[in-house]
C-alpha cells in the first residue's frame, strides 16, 4: 500500500483499468490539496507534455455552489462525500488528497467511494492518518514534517502520474 518500486507502477495501472471500463476519475482534498485536485484533473483533461486523448477526471472541489450548499445544509465534512454518492459509480476511482491524512471531509469521501465499490487512492503525508487503510492504494510523504513538503512531494506524485498516463494514453489518437 505505501508507496514502494513495485506499488508504486500500481498506480497508473488502477487508474487504466478504470479509465477502460469507462470510469472516470473524481479527485478531493482542502485547501493546497484542493489546488492539487484541481491541478490534477486539469492535467488530465487536458494534457501536460504529449497530445493524447482528453481523460475524465473531475475535481470535487470546483463547484462552489455545491460545496456552500452542502456545507450550510450538510456539514463541511459532507462537501465531498454527497458528491461522490452523486457521481461516482463502481468503476470509478477516488484520488483522495490530505496531508495529514485525518480531514474530515476526504474521509467520508473514501468511505462513501468505497461503499459504492470504487477504488481509493489517497496521497497523505506523515501516519498516513485515517486514510490510509480506507485505500486500495496509499502514497505516503512518510517523511514529511511540514505541509510544504508534504504538498511539493503531492505535485511530484501528480506531474510523475500525469505523464506516466500521458505515455499510456499516447497511441490512442495521437497527434504527431
Amino acid at each position: 500500500r505505501n508507496v514502494t518500486g513495485v506499488q508504486t507502477c500500481a498506480l497508473p495501472i488502477l487508474i487504466a483499468r478504470s479509465l477502460a471500463a469507462s470510469g472516470k476519475v473524481l479527485i478531493c482534498g482542502n485547501g493546497g490539496s484542493a489546488a492539487d485536485a484541481q491541478h490534477l484533473a486539469a492535467e488530465m483533461v487536458g494534457r501536460m507534455l504529449v497530445e493524447r486523448r482528453a481523460l475524465p477526471a473531475i475535481a470535487l472541489t470546483t463547484d462552489s455552489s455545491n460545496l456552500t450548499a452542502l456545507a450550510n445544509d450538510y456539514g463541511y465534512e459532507h462537501v465531498f462525500s454527497r458528491q461522490v454518492e452523486a457521481l461516482a459509480r463502481p468503476e470509478d476511482l477516488l484520488i483522495a488528497i490530505s496531508t495529514s491524512g485525518n480531514s474530515p471531509s476526504v474521509l467520508r469521501a473514501a468511505e462513501s467511494a468505497r461503499r459504492i465499490g470504487c477504488r481509493v487512492i489517497s496521497l497523505t503525508g506523515g501516519t498516513g492518518g485515517r486514510l490510509a487503510p480506507l485505500s486500495t492504494l496509499h502514497l505516503n510523504a512518510a517523511a514529511g514534517k511540514n505541509s510544504s513538503r508534504i504538498q511539493e512531494t503531492h505535485l511530484f506524485i501528480i506531474h510523475s502520474l500525469v505523464d506516466l498516463l500521458d505515455r499510456f494514453f499516447l497511441h490512442e489518437g495521437a497527434e504527431g
